[in-house]
């Protein structure tokens, strides 16, 4: 026994020591930065669940620590949000437990099996060493780490009643709370992958409150600060971490600077498909105006902070038409202030799920099995987020860029000057548009032309299309023709590459929407995504 353990402990030192030179975050104004060099470092982040009754990251069962670390690099994501549940380290009958002695406690004997198949070096080690081994795998692929507190007892997240939601709550008492987040902050100082710890995710529930949601998310903070100075502090909202609007009157007073990162969740649970479906372009403005007002504001009001979109996502089998046509509207939104993220989820099953083995995570980027992505279309839709597009105190002129959200393709003028959608990496420059006036590519003469209904758009030396946004989605940008006769931009749905001006959907000729639509306006939903790198 002695022998094994040694080894175990052999095993994480190798993995520590393997990984790459630390990064020290901090903030400034709006922005993480690069502690040493002042340079922003934008979080573009999946979230991999470690926090269910088994206390192990989710797929040690289905392949090797080191394929999935290194599939969610080459992915394109350059972080992890790492949930742990608070019992995990303030427990004696938890902080020394095996992972084999975990999953038999659930009679887990086919995960127990496939652990001992794909990572055997596991089953031995207790689930806190594990942790530590799988953070080490993560910074061996260049993969920063967000160590989430998502519960306090170890189970599914979340419901109203569950027991984990707000401070008080049968499950969640302060003084464990505070003992967990030092345990932790203590367990990876040091440890150059993890650049910050989130307080706590989705307070919620009868019992929340702002008194006490200010008097413990600055101690919470504090003490994470005290052990461990060098990490970003990720302070969550109320309801579901859906709500910071109280944040306008009264500022979080911790005395901790360049170090607070606000987060928020943001996704369309609640809204049914069929409401999606027949007022699109009202939802988008909905949901889009709500997300400013309680969230998206931090970012540009008089005292400005980070703001880490840590949770969104969508069914990436892509027959939930609800999800469809929200993640395009918050693709716009989330562009345009070019915040930090981080999807929901990676994983593409849980060994253990409410009381079921082997479940499968629709929202999953990988499928269940593990062995590749579950929809690589909807992986590709992010490259616009992926992307840095602003920074602060840049010396290069701003420019924008034009989304089209449904297809995570950006334009690009193609050869005789026509008009296509591509990689938003090679995407065009556009000068800042004034509504109702020209589309002009940035450094040049040439300009957005009107095609008529169903002609292939292009652009010339002729600047007399005014080009304006119509709908309340203020997503779709329309322009006159000859004859006075408004066409919106459109992606052309027989090669989905082309642009296209075609009859503006859901919108009549004197442009105002329509109060119930059965056409998709998506296809025309164009954004301008500021930019200066």
């Amino acid at each position: 026994m002695a022998t094994k353990a040694i080894i175990s402990l052999l095993f994480v030192f190798l993995q520590f020591a393997a990984i790459c030179e630390s990064t020290t975050l901090s903030t400034s104004s709006r922005w993480i930065i690069d502690q040493g060099t002042g340079n922003r470092v934008k979080l573009t982040c999946a979230n991999w669940a470690a926090h269910m009754e088994p206390m192990i990251p989710e797929g040690l069962e289905k392949k090797p620590v080191s394929y999935i670390a290194s599939q969610i690099a080459k992915l394109g994501f350059n972080c992890v949000r790492l949930t742990w549940a608070t019992y995990m380290f303030t427990r004696p009958e938890y902080v020394n437990l095996k992972v084999s002695e975990s999953l038999d406690r659930y009679s887990l004997a086919a995960a127990k099996s496939g652990i001992g198949k794909n990572n055997p070096q596991f089953l031995e080690m207790s689930v806190i060493d594990v942790q530590k081994a799988v953070v080490g795998e993560l910074g061996k692929n260049n993969l920063m780490v967000v160590l989430d507190n998502t519960v306090s007892m170890p189970t599914w997240c979340c419901s109203d009643d569950d027991g984990n939601g707000f401070w008080g709550d049968k499950y969640f008492g302060v003084d464990e709370w505070l003992q967990g987040l030092t345990a932790v902050a203590r367990a990876y100082k040091g440890n150059p992958a993890v650049v910050a710890m989130s307080l706590r995710n989705e307070l919620r529930g009868k019992g929340q409150n702002l008194l006490d949601w200010y008097r413990y998310m600055k101690a919470g903070a504090q003490t994470v600060h005290t052990e461990n100075p060098d990490f970003l502090i990720v302070v969550s909202g109320t309801s579901y971490d859906s709500d910071l609007s109280f944040l306008k009157l009264t500022d979080l007073e911790i005395g901790i600077n360049n170090k607070i990162v606000f987060e928020a969740h943001w996704y369309t649970f609640g809204t049914g498909a069929d409401k999606w479906e027949s007022q699109t372009n009202n939802l988008c403005a909905d949901f889009t105006k709500t997300a400013q007002r309680n969230y998206l504001f931090l970012t540009s009001q008089y005292h400005p902070y980070p703001l880490f979109l840590s949770e969104f996502g969508i069914d990436q089998r892509g027959t939930n038409e609800a999800d469809n046509r929200y993640i395009s509207c918050l693709l716009a939104a989330v562009a345009e202030i070019d915040i930090d993220w981080a999807l929901w989820a990676f994983q593409g099953s849980y060994i253990f799920r409410e009381g079921k083995t082997d479940v499968d995570e629709v929202y999953g980027v990988m499928n269940l099995n593990w062995d590749a992505p579950r929809n690589p279309g909807f992986v590709d839709r992010l490259q616009i987020l992926r992307q840095t597009n602003q920074v602060a105190d840049s010396k290069n002129p701003g420019y924008y860029i034009m989304l089209h959200p449904q297809s995570g393709k950006c334009v690009q003028i193609g050869n005789n000057n026509s008009v296509l959608l591509a990689n938003c990496k090679t995407a065009n420059r556009w000068d800042q548009h004034q509504d109702g006036g020209p589309m002009k590519l940035s450094g040049s003469s040439l300009c957005l032309a009107v095609a008529g209904d169903g002609g292939a758009t292009s652009v010339s030396d002729n600047c007399s299309n005014k080009w304006k946004y119509v709908s309340s989605s203020g997503l779709q940008l329309a322009a006159q023709d000859g004859m006075g006769k408004y066409f919106c931009l459109e992606m052309n749905g027989s090669d989905h590459s082309t642009v296209i001006t075609k009859k503006c959907l859901c919108v009549g000729d004197d442009l105002r929407d329509f109060s119930t639509c059965a056409d998709n306006p998506e296809v025309q939903w164009f954004k301008l995504v500021p930019a200066n790198v």
